[in-house]
């Protein structure tokens, strides 16, 4: 349990004293102390001043003289601060050997949360009709790091990713093929899905516009598309294919994988939208309405101020929120499951499998469902995924079932939308895909990458290229993952290329360079790291707020899975690194005359090291011995 060990012996031992003192059971809490106040503190005094009568600081001068008296294994000491904190000072010969032999355990940072039970996951989800760009990114890095986490917690975890490639978007660039003569094939190797969003998408829509008659031959391809059997159909699935597997190279560099690749047209032809449509009627989640402007509509009610949403038109074709429903429905696993599965034909970079839904086919007896499912999806679809939360909750009678887990978007600086061939004027860059005015995902990895390559080369000219290669690599898509993670999700990402690669602050590279930093150590000490070492001869501030941090890791990662928050990982891998800088800063590990206390430090080292790789893994982030 490591630092936690030491916060439930406390929490233990304050409430035998307040059943001595036949006090009222309160919920006090204990956790790791700011500094001046001990390892660890606790407000518990505060919470008693109305009970006992008297005032905080005069009761913690009871309850430390109380806890004097308790068995304690990790408690040197206790402390009743005049603020009326009851402070507490670890034992840290007996904790550092149980925080460093634990951190050396290939399943240090586990927790069980999950208990093995089944959780989907989806994200990416974007339409099949362009490559990704930058604010997609973060849709996709969010989504993985916290199948990462949920996984680290003993879920089994399902990712998915919905592929739409039966909407308006898709009809477009069959539009582009079909009518305005655009060659199938992309122009000069570029790549296809590059192709058909920065040509075929935007040029078409942009025919749209000039020419409002066009608006027919599109309607009229969306409902050949939707049909499944038509001729259409069947290039519209050839296209986006083709487009998907241009996407998915991207996420695989940028160390994401699936389970699941999830077809909207499959969906619509499966007949769950029928089979859902009757339960929200018989359940009277839906009203038929007879007058005003939704005449006609099949509508939810929308609560207090809002609109009520119709989910099928007068004219009995369902909205795009009718193919939502019954998605959600079958992923909480509250519709039989319609669907065979085949393998995809591309190997995923980790070798995982990757299956996609069929229609026709043999049962491979696959699941992809769960009794809880997290959807990221960006916060412009609050109120639709609030819907659906509300529909699946009345469905299955279980709340927080269903889970959307919202971010806001990515912009560009000023700087780096200059960079990247963006026209702005001064301010910071919005992304439209329909509009042609992105910054495609592949483009900033290979910036990045190059960046880093150059830098690496001016560092290390005996390296060689197959070594820089490798971490120009790891540390470009460190970098870009980092820079998705790093903030609350209801913030608004400012992109800057220039802040991202610095080794200085909040970015990847500090991190990743204080491990490097640390394999150098340890490669130069020539000694074979080991727990066999005096715990007791760590005794500088320095060492010990590092070795404070390390057994941080499984209540940090217990944290991060409850709120599906990954900033809370990345906040601790770089705390993790301040840490050890400031250890490297004021430790002399290399030239220490003391031989027990160099093994002891390079115990230490190891083990900053060893949890490092298992955070940054979390964060979908490779740990470069060299940089």
């Amino acid at each position: 349990m490591t630092f936690q060990s030491i916060i439930e012996e406390i929490e233990n031992n304050l409430k035998m004293i307040l059943t001595d003192l036949s006090v009222p059971t309160i919920s006090f809490t204990v956790e790791v102390a700011k500094p001046g106040f001990g390892d660890v503190s606790s407000n518990i005094a505060f919470l008693l001043a109305k009970e006992m009568k008297k005032s905080p600081k005069e009761i913690t001068q009871i309850l430390s003289e109380k806890y004097s008296q308790c068995v304690s294994e990790l408690v040197l000491k206790t402390e009743a601060h005049p603020s009326g904190y009851l402070n507490f000072f670890a034992d840290w010969s007996k904790l550092s050997e149980l925080i460093l032999s634990q951190s050396y355990l290939d399943t240090f940072g586990d927790v069980d949360i999950g208990n093995n039970s089944n959780i989907v996951v989806e994200h990416t989800s974007v339409n099949p009709n362009k490559a990704l760009h930058i604010g997609h990114i973060r849709n996709i890095v969010v989504g993985d790091t916290v199948s990462r986490i949920l996984a680290k917690v003993n879920y089994k975890v399902n990712v998915l990713n919905y592929i739409d490639d039966s909407g308006l978007q898709v009809a477009d660039i069959i539009v582009g093929f079909k009518h305005f003569g655009f060659n199938e094939e992309p122009p000069n190797g570029k790549k296809f899905d590059h192709y058909c969003g920065d040509d075929v998408y935007v040029k078409t829509t942009q025919k749209y516009e000039l020419d409002s008659s066009l608006e027919e031959i599109r309607k009229n391809t969306l409902k050949e598309l939707e049909d499944g059997n038509s001729e259409i159909a069947a290039f519209g699935d050839l296209i986006t294919r083709k487009v998907l597997a241009g996407q998915l190279q991207t996420c695989w560099n940028l160390n994401v994988s699936y389970d699941c690749l999830n077809f909207e047209s499959q969906i619509i032809r499966s007949g769950l939208w029928s089979k859902i449509f009757e339960k929200l009627k018989e359940m009277g989640l839906i009203e038929f309405e007879n007058e005003g402007k939704n005449a006609q509509c099949w509508v939810i009610r929308g609560d207090g101020n809002e609109e009520d949403k119709v989910i099928v038109r007068s004219n009995g074709t369902a909205t795009y929120i009718a193919k939502d429903i019954p998605y959600a429905a079958w992923k909480l696993g509250l519709l039989d499951d319609p669907f065979y599965y085949q393998k995809y034909d591309a190997r995923q970079p980790n070798c995982k499998t990757l299956w996609q839904t069929s229609l026709n086919g043999e049962n491979t007896n696959q699941n992809f469902t769960a009794k809880k499912v997290v959807t990221v999806i960006d916060s412009r679809q609050e109120r639709l995924q609030k819907i659906i939360t509300v529909l699946m909750e009345k469905f299955n009678s279980t709340p927080d079932s269903y889970v959307h887990l919202g971010y806001e978007s990515v912009t560009l600086s000023s700087d780096t939308a200059k960079t990247l061939g963006l026209e702005t004027d001064g301010k910071q860059a919005q992304m439209s895909g329909r509009k042609g005015l992105y910054v495609s995902a592949d483009s900033v990895c290979e910036l990045l990458k190059q960046k880093i390559t150059e830098e690496t080369k001016k560092r290390h000219s005996e390296m060689s290229d197959s070594e820089i290669e490798k971490i120009a690599q790891s540390v470009s898509i460190g970098t870009l993952r980092y820079e998705m993670i790093k903030q609350d999700l209801d913030k608004i990402i400012t992109f800057d290329l220039a802040k991202s690669l610095s080794l200085e602050g909040d970015t990847a590279p500090y991190i990743q360079y204080a491990y490097a930093r640390a394999s150098r150590i340890l490669e130069k000490s020539g000694i074979t790291p080991s727990i066999d070492v005096d715990f007791s001869l760590l005794r500088e501030n320095s060492e010990l707020d590092l070795i404070k941090t390390i057994g941080l890791f499984n209540s940090q990662v217990r944290d991060a899975a409850n709120n599906f928050a990954p900033k809370v990982i990345a906040r601790y891998c770089h705390d993790l690194a301040v840490s050890f800088n400031s250890f490297y800063e004021h430790v002399k590990v290399l030239d220490s005359d003391n031989d027990a206390l160099k093994s002891s430090r390079i115990c230490l080292v190891n083990s900053f090291n060893l949890t490092l790789e298992k955070a940054l893994d979390l964060l979908g982030i490779s740990a470069p011995h060299k940089m």
